[in-house]
């Protein structure tokens, strides 16, 4: 994932900072408990195709 990308790019639901998960390949939402897919190296950044965190996920 880019750095600069992940600097501005931002939660669609609340517009909040996104945190990469490197492991798992995806942009996490804390605030609203969202993992967001990077498919081919783009951001999916649609709130249908997110997953929901579990809590443990979330701390």
């Amino acid at each position: 994932m880019d750095h600069r990308l992940l600097e501005i790019v931002a939660c669609p639901v609340c517009k909040g900072k996104l945190n990469f998960d490197k492991e798992k390949n995806e942009l996490i939402c804390k605030f609203d408990r969202l993992a967001y897919p990077i498919n081919d190296g783009i951001p999916v950044l649609l709130e249908p195709e997110a997953r929901t965190l579990s809590a443990e996920e979330v701390n």
